[in-house]
Parts: C-alpha cells; structure tokens; sequence
C-alpha cells in the first residue's frame, strides 16, 4: 500500500492514491465537502526541478473532477485578506480569481458557497486550513504562516463564514494539513515581538513559543532549518496549536478541529518546505469543493 511507504498523520486523515501522485483527505472534512492537501511527489510539487508550476494546477483540478477554469487561486500576500464569492454571483469569462485571467486576487483566504468553485491555497511550510459548513454549503481555504497567524487567519476565515453565509461556527469542519511544525520551526524574537504587537494573551504566547525544539518520533528534527549560530532569542513556533487554538476561540468545536500533525521540513521526500530547501523547493495545494446549499 503506498500509505506504508508515507509518514503517518494523526489518525483522522488517510493518504490516497490521486491522479497525480499521493494526497492526504481528513475524514471527518471529507463527510462534508471534496478535499485534498497535495504532496511533494505532484509535479507542483516539483515545481523547482524544471517542470512548469502553472501545468501543475492542471493536476489539482483533474483530482478534484473540475476543469482548469473551476480553480479560485490567490496572489498569496502573508496577510488576512478574503477573496468572497457567492453562488448568486454573476462572473464573467474573465474573472480575476481563475488562472489565465490577469492578475490574481491579493487574499490568503477564500470563501465560497459555489459548488461550481474549487478553493485552493498552496504552500511549502505555511498552515493550509480547509473550513467547510454542512449546514450552509460554504467552504473556505486559507494560508497561514506566522506572519499569517500573528494577523489571526483563521479566525478571520471563521468570521467571514458567519458575516457572509450565515454559518454556525459550532457546526463547521476544520482540517490543518500539513506543515513546518514545532520540532523545526525556529524563530527569532522579532516573529513572537508581532504577536506580542498583535495583543494575544501571555498564556496564548506560551504555549505557541518555546525555547526548545519538539521533535515527537512522528516528526524529527531537522538540522538544516536552523537559525544561524550566532542568533539570538531563538524561538521554537508551534503553528498547529496556534491555528487550533485561535479556530476555539473563535468558536469552532475542538472535536471538529483535525491537525494532520505532519511537519513538512522534518520529511524531506513527502514534502516542500521553503525553509528546508529554499525557493526551488516546489510547492504543495490544498483544495475544497464547497458542498453547495444541502437538499
């Protein structure tokens, strides 16, 4: 079986054998709306080995059954702008959101309750979270690195679902792929100062910075993700439990939140991650179909 030849997540998500290699759907997420979180082993994924990174979206589509045009992308920006869209909406053949169409959109977050769309974020070390409501048919994807969770993505990506389709923040599913976790993801004071800035509380800073790694036999350490020697005020940031803990806060059921719990630097065949291996390291997508208002 190929998940034997896969690092392991956390029991609630299964690999799968897609169209082009290797993906991880959570099930819980699943019961609710078409998913994936892609892998290095896509041909986006080896973007940087000279294969063409826009010919690897066709791979995303064709594994979500849609076509090209379907893809709502995002001018990732590392902030917490949403990119809204309703099923009501009327969009011209060349709307900014679809590949090929100009510009894309400056956004890290995307809300749809469009049946017709397919959210998509890519990443290569950065939270992908994947939100869908059973009850409303809405489904959003947001990137979230620290810069990212420092500006609250996720609670934002929460709210927008309440403010625009009337959800019930009780009743979503929530799945975090995989990402740099804390067993590598060391940090300087200047990324806890913005939290810091961001006014979180002192217990929330302590739980989300420690001074030491925390490697776990799932997810080792990786040396070459280091700050260099002669850094100062290292920190080590722990990107899931902070996405989780802002999806409580903002009132997400905790039983409904699933963390795929694999870190992208510590398993360097799985998965892209910049800050491993730099700006050729490829780049991973995570997808979601909104599930359209039910029957």
């Amino acid at each position: 079986m190929i998940s034997d030849m896969l690092p392991q997540p956390n029991g609630a998500f299964d690999w799968v054998q897609a169209s082009a290699g290797p993906a991880l759907v959570c099930r819980p997420l699943q019961t609710a709306a078409p998913h994936l979180f892609t892998s290095r082993l896509w041909p986006l994924g080896r973007g940087g080995q000279g294969l063409g990174r826009e010919d690897g979206w066709d791979d995303v589509s064709r594994a979500m059954d849609a076509t090209r045009n379907a893809l709502v992308r995002l001018r990732q920006v590392h902030g917490a702008a949403v990119l809204v869209r309703r099923i009501a909406d009327v969009r011209p053949d060349t709307g900014s959101a679809r590949p090929g169409a100009g510009a894309l959109p400056e956004a890290d977050i995307a809300v749809s309750n469009d049946p017709g769309d397919v959210l998509t974020i890519q990443t290569a070390d950065c939270v992908p979270l994947l939100l869908a409501d059973p009850g409303t048919g809405a489904a959003a994807a947001a990137h979230a690195g620290w810069r990212g969770l420092a500006a609250r993505v996720p609670i934002v990506a929460v709210k927008m679902l309440i403010d625009t389709f009337g959800s019930r923040p009780g009743e979503l599913i929530a799945a975090v792929g995989p990402s740099i976790g804390a067993c590598c993801y060391e940090v300087g004071e200047d990324v806890r100062a913005r939290f810091i800035d961001a006014e979180f509380e002192t217990v929330e800073l302590e739980r989300w910075f420690g001074r030491e790694t925390r490697p776990t036999s799932r997810n080792p350490a990786h040396a070459a993700v280091r700050l260099a020697p002669d850094a100062r005020g290292r920190w080590y940031f722990d990107g899931w439990l902070a996405s989780r803990d802002q999806l409580v806060s903002a009132g997400v059921a905790e039983s409904r939140i699933s963390v795929a719990e694999l870190c992208t630097a510590s398993h360097v065949e799985t998965f892209c991650s910049y800050r491993r291996d730099g700006r050729h390291c490829g780049r991973m997508a995570a997808a979601i179909r909104p599930p359209g208002w039910p029957a």
